[in-house]
């Protein structure tokens, strides 16, 4: 009987613990896989930035410094390696091709051109996926960060190196501009 209740008190915590261990496991694993799916949409813009630029480029030659912004982003989030990195580096991406648009609004011609307009409208589709997947990919992330945070995740996380994630946010930049009104013109 006292071995029962022996073994009861020192399994039952061992029980306990790899349970949450093992949550925390999957909760990483999901919070990864979301940003796996990020991964692939952010290859497709990757993919489709090159010919954008370059169907802008015959229109807008003397237009060089935004397009040389926009290739060195490209090529700064293809080089990222860790999660962080890229999240940083997509922001900075996202940014840097909000301001190619603005250029194109210079161009009524080039805003009429058929391969233009098919690029513009894959980029379109590209951003909305993307932005579905960092839903998805900050929905994972803030479970697995109450999980790591609340008690007794945290007791459990703290031995088994869990650690806070981040967001893929707006960046600073995009918050700021987000937060001022939009400005109309007739």
């Amino acid at each position: 009987m006292y071995i029962i209740i022996f073994l009861a008190i020192i399994l039952v915590p061992i029980l306990w613990a790899i349970s949450i261990f093992n949550g925390l496991v999957r909760l990483r694993n999901r919070r990864e896989n979301a940003f796996a799916d990020i991964d692939v949409q952010l290859r497709q813009r990757h993919d489709l930035v090159p010919q954008l630029v370059e169907t802008v480029k015959g229109y807008s030659s003397h237009e060089k410094e935004i397009l040389i912004r926009v290739s060195e982003a490209r090529s700064a989030a293809m080089n990222a390696k860790s999660v962080d990195d890229k999240i940083m580096a997509e922001q900075q991406l996202t940014n840097v091709l909000a301001g190619l648009r603005v250029q194109v609004e210079a161009y009524p011609d080039l805003k009429a051109n058929t391969n233009f307009l098919r690029l513009q409208e894959e980029l379109g589709d590209i951003e909305n996926k993307l932005s579905a997947s960092r839903r998805f990919f900050n929905g994972a992330t803030t479970e697995y960060n109450n999980a790591v945070e609340t008690f007794p995740g945290n007791i459990v996380a703290g031995f088994g190196n869990f650690k806070r994630e981040i967001f893929f946010d707006l960046g600073k930049d995009n918050r700021e501009r987000m937060e001022e009104p939009p400005v109309v013109k007739f």
